[in-house]
């Protein structure tokens, strides 16, 4: 959850603070080029990566022709993290890697030299979020050292998923701990268990969350994919700060089961790559109907295997596309980028039709956050109290935390965590009249694509990447899109539109249930019309 632009969710909120945000972590100088150069010179290895920028589909070629095999490309990678993660620019992205990564990439050598190849992802490695369990020897966490040596008796649905379509799980990536719901102050990217995590745009810059070590280790090349969560901008934010491809599909496409929850109604996990193409053969890997998840029920006969299918790099032609108003104003050079997108669509023969999705939804005010201290309350007790982990309730994790604060809470507290636990149950009227407020902003989209015939709506995902501050916690960047499509439970897929100042920025795809195929048609004819995925430059600190 990107937490404190969740807070705000405002239609017009903070606009004028992204001009704040792209000051600088540090006072600028007039040396800019050199010294960004010479920050670049700090990480040879950077730009100098056989795999940089590499796709499923070129990997799966060279394992067929025998350039390389599944064992060399999870060892180029496992050296990559060491070169990038550990030492060099230090992203922390890792939080663990899977001592049996080269052993299941064997596995999948063997199997190809027989003649089996599973899919597209056979001996691809991947890394996935440590709030998603999987019964191995990894720890899941949730980055919190209240959840620390909790070893999962077998994987999450997805994971299990995974494995069937023989990916090689290369470890566990970073978040915002407890994905971003244990203070209203909280840092993103920050976790007890694993540190901070940093963007691999400008090492200053916060990667956002909470899936912020997904996101910073796929703009890095320090995975072919990887898989993150979301339950309000989690996927979409941090893909956005870091310049990469982020799908957050609808609620009940993916199953939620062995993933530590905060909202039965809003949580979903989903595909982070470089390309539209790779985070489409990732969503179709991870789909199924799970009986551990009743709401996958509603996705039977909506799925795809093969989410490929809907690329079309004329994809754009004759489509109607509303597009956020209020994204218009704001910080120059994010709304330049916009207005660079907008120009796009219509040029790949796109209509255009200005809508205040927005400003529709201000009336739900903070009915979204009760929602979701009552479901976080109920789904973590229910999930620890079927593990071995040490806490078995979340009013075990706030006592944890108080006996261990210095270690635990050493920048920010746990007010979140104590305000979802003194709630009660999901029959109070609290909860009800909150969540029908927060689901009926599936009505008010539906009912916006209806009267203006849309295809999507579309807008600027996020702004530009604020500083890393640990003492005050993250600042808004004024331009947040997420709020809508994570409380209907609808899909959003977002691609990057630009860079402001070396800050990536992403550009938005929003619609109705089930309708990722259609939207992947958008993402990808914007994509192959615009290119603009830029590889970090690993940039010590922004000098302007």
């Amino acid at each position: 959850m990107n937490r404190r632009n969740f807070l705000k969710n405002g239609s017009g909120a903070s606009l004028a603070i992204t001009a704040i945000a792209l000051a600088g972590c540090n006072a600028p100088t007039a040396d800019t080029a050199k010294k960004n150069s010479e920050a670049s010179a700090q990480t040879p290895d950077a730009n100098d990566f056989a795999l940089n920028e590499v796709t499923i589909d070129l990997l799966q070629q060279k394992m067929k022709s025998g350039e390389y095999t599944s064992r060399s490309i999870t060892e180029m990678y496992l050296k990559r993290i060491e070169a990038i993660d550990k030492n060099g620019p230090k992203l922390n992205s890792v939080i663990e890697l899977n001592p049996d990564a080269l052993t299941i990439a064997d596995s999948m050598d063997n199997e190809r030299k027989a003649g089996k190849v599973r899919g597209p992802l056979h001996g691809i490695p991947i890394l996935i979020k440590d709030n998603i369990t999987t019964g191995d020897k990894m720890m899941t966490t949730a980055g919190s050292l209240a959840l620390e040596g909790h070893v999962a008796t077998k994987d999450a649905f997805i994971v299990k998923q995974l494995r069937d379509a023989g990916a090689v799980l290369l470890g566990k990536t970073n978040l915002s701990e407890w994905a971003n719901f244990r203070s209203s102050r909280s840092t993103s990217g920050w976790s007890s268990r694993g540190g901070q995590t940093k963007n691999p745009c400008i090492l200053n810059r916060n990667p956002s969350g909470s899936s912020s070590g997904s996101g910073a280790a796929v703009a890095a090349n320090l995975c072919a994919v990887a898989i993150g969560t979301e339950t309000d901008g989690s996927v979409i934010s941090p893909s956005s700060f870091c310049g990469i491809v982020g799908i957050k599909p609808t609620v009940g496409l993916l199953s939620r089961s062995g993933i530590i929850p905060i909202s039965k109604t809003q949580d979903t996990a989903g595909p982070m790559a470089r390309t539209v193409k790779d985070a489409a053969i990732l969503l179709g890997a991870l789909t199924g109907v799970d009986v551990e998840d009743a709401v996958t029920n509603e996705s039977n006969g909506k799925t795809e295997k093969d989410y490929t299918k809907f690329l079309d790099a004329n994809g754009l032609k004759g489509k109607r596309i509303g597009i956020e108003k209020s994204f218009l104003k704001g910080h120059e050079g994010v709304v330049a980028l916009y207005n660079q997108a907008i120009d796009i669509l219509k040029k790949q023969g796109a209509i255009v039709i200005e809508v205040e999705l927005r400003k529709a939804l201000d009336k739900i005010g903070n009915a979204e956050f009760i929602v979701l201290q009552y479901e976080f309350k109920d789904g973590l007790n229910k999930y620890l109290a079927g593990t071995n982990a040490k806490a078995k309730t979340l009013a075990d994790v706030i006592a944890y935390n108080s006996a261990n604060e210095a270690k635990a809470m050493p920048y920010f507290k746990q007010e979140t965590l104590i305000s979802s636990n003194a709630k009660g149950g999901l029959n109070s009227k609290e909860y009800t009249d909150a969540l029908a407020k927060t689901t009926g902003t599936r009505k008010i989209i539906d009912d916006m694509m209806k009267q203006n015939k849309l295809d999507a709506i579309c807008g600027t995902s996020t702004g530009p990447a604020c500083c890393t501050d640990l003492i005050t916690g993250d600042y808004d960047t004024g331009f947040y899109f997420c709020p809508p499509a994570a409380m209907a439970g609808y899909p959003h897929i977002t691609v990057p539109m630009g860079t402001v100042f070396d800050l990536p920025v992403g550009f938005s795809f929003c619609g109705t249930a089930y309708s990722e195929g259609p939207l992947l048609t958008l993402a990808y004819a914007f994509e192959q019309a615009s290119k603009k995925r830029v590889p970090p430059k690993f940039l010590k600190n922004f000098e302007g």
